[in-house]
């Protein structure tokens, strides 16, 4: 056996043997270092057999907390320790999802790079940036082949989301990149009822001159 394993074993038995409060105590020192930007500090707890894929009471991984903040150091850290990074929330989000509609644009070229899934079931990265017109968020997440007509369980689609929230340039992205403006969800929604009801003039008229009728 490697020395490197038996020294990483005999640091979590050691975390193992620790009070419930020294653990208490542990896990709150990481999630104030993961607020403050403090990559010595969690890589020193992570070095001593703390669990890099530690939740916190809402079911968020360290790394969902650093991209939700937006700190690239911190994430760079956390990802030399090889967490599961298609990890999600009880919500279904992930650390990618978080950093996408937060628009934390080096975080995403972080995650997209150590291989995180830009495509799954539910509501996908894309949606969560069109839901808050991260246009160059959206723009990293197509070049790497998010499906631009993936919809979440409600059926919503990102085109869906950038036309209920009056966002011009990311549906024009959208377009542009396939997004099938005649979608209807299951419910009975579509990109421009959506964009009726919110009363969005420029957002209808565009989708219009893109073939959708009523």
């Amino acid at each position: 056996m490697k020395l490197s394993t038996l020294i990483s074993m005999f640091a979590m038995a050691l975390l193992s043997l620790q009070s419930p409060q020294t653990q208490a105590g542990a896990y709150e020192d990481m999630l104030y270092a993961i607020q403050v930007d403090d990559q010595s500090t969690i890589a020193d707890l992570l070095r001593r057999g703390m669990d890099v894929d530690t939740v916190n009471p809402q079911g968020n991984t360290l790394l969902m907390l650093a991209a939700r903040e937006g700190k690239p150091s911190v994430v760079k850290t956390i990802l030399a320790a090889k967490p599961r990074i298609q990890a999600r929330n009880p919500l279904g989000e992930s650390a990618l999802m978080l950093a996408s509609i937060q628009g934390h644009t080096e975080v995403v070229k972080l995650l997209l790079d150590a291989g995180a899934p830009v495509n799954h079931d539910g509501w996908t990265p894309l949606i969560y940036a069109a839901a808050r017109d991260r246009l160059d968020v959206a723009k990293l997440l197509i070049a790497k082949g998010a499906n631009i007509n993936a919809a979440a369980d409600s059926g919503t689609t990102a085109l869906m989301m950038a036309a209920r929230e009056g966002y011009l340039q990311m549906l024009l992205l959208l377009l542009e990149h396939g997004a099938d403006a005649k979608y209807v969800s299951p419910h009975g929604l579509s990109a421009l009822s959506l964009a009726m009801n919110r009363g969005n003039k420029e957002i209808e008229s565009m989708l219009r001159k893109a073939g959708v009728e009523n």
